[in-house]
């Protein structure tokens, strides 16, 4: 084999290489669920295998066993232990690790989802700017957005179910009485409910005992779609 021929192999090797490259981060930014992903509440629940996910064990998403009289598809926000039930019936739920409001700005109460939006824009209301007037009128969806990835709006109040740009704050009572889920999270739940979905808030109370509703293991599947976070980048005013 001359030189010549050697040599053109060898670079049409490297380009494949980094075509495969490419395609593997393309991949690892993609904000869609996997090909064939059914899109319900009852799909099957993903492994958040995420290795930058330094999450509390306690706080990653997983199937629990979860006593309620609320019909399968029922959002059940557990405030004092900051976990988003969504309940799938035959006593087990989907359970999120969640950030609440901070003290004074907790609430409870039933609501409905009214709008969904992907990667949403922030509009500050009037009454957090007059608290914080150096916050933004305005910020456009994206990575930076301290909305996140995903927002289930709650009939016509101010209140959201959020992703964030901070998922250190998950676990933590730090909002203005949104709930909040890491970008992974609030994606995974977007694709399991629908404007309607009933969303029950519970009231602040004494915290219990977050092992008393053990795991359940999940099946085997497919990654998860990866969410970028960039918790670096961005407004993370823990105030929304």
């Amino acid at each position: 084999m001359t030189r010549p021929t050697i040599r053109a192999l060898a670079l049409v090797a490297l380009a494949a290489c980094v075509a495969a490259t490419a395609a593997a981060d393309a991949r690892a930014q993609s904000y869609a669920a996997p090909g064939g992903y059914p899109d319900s509440v009852f799909a099957p629940v993903l492994r958040d295998d995420d290795p930058s996910n330094a999450q509390a064990p306690r706080l990653k998403r997983q199937v629990v066993v979860y006593a309620t009289r609320e019909a399968p598809g029922t959002i059940v926000i557990d405030t004092p232990n900051t976990y988003l039930y969504l309940v799938l019936g035959n006593g087990k739920a989907l359970r999120y690790g969640i950030g609440v409001g901070r003290q004074g700005f907790t609430w409870s109460g039933v609501e409905t989802i009214s709008r969904m939006a992907e990667w949403p824009d922030w509009y500050p209301p009037a009454e957090m700017i007059a608290r914080q007037p150096y916050l933004p009128r305005f910020m456009a969806g994206g990575p930076g957005n301290p909305l996140g990835a995903r927002a289930l709006y709650l009939g016509n109040s101010e209140y959201r179910i959020h992703g964030t740009n901070d998922p250190t704050t998950i676990g933590h009572r730090v909002s203005s009485g949104c709930i909040r889920l890491t970008n992974a999270d609030i994606s995974d739940l977007y694709g399991r409910v629908r404007e309607g979905t009933k969303v029950v808030v519970l009231p602040q109370g004494p915290r219990g005992v977050p092992e008393a509703r053990a795991p359940i293991a999940l099946p085997a599947a497919a990654p998860a779609a990866t969410v970028s976070l960039r918790p670096d980048s961005g407004f993370a005013f823990g105030l929304h």
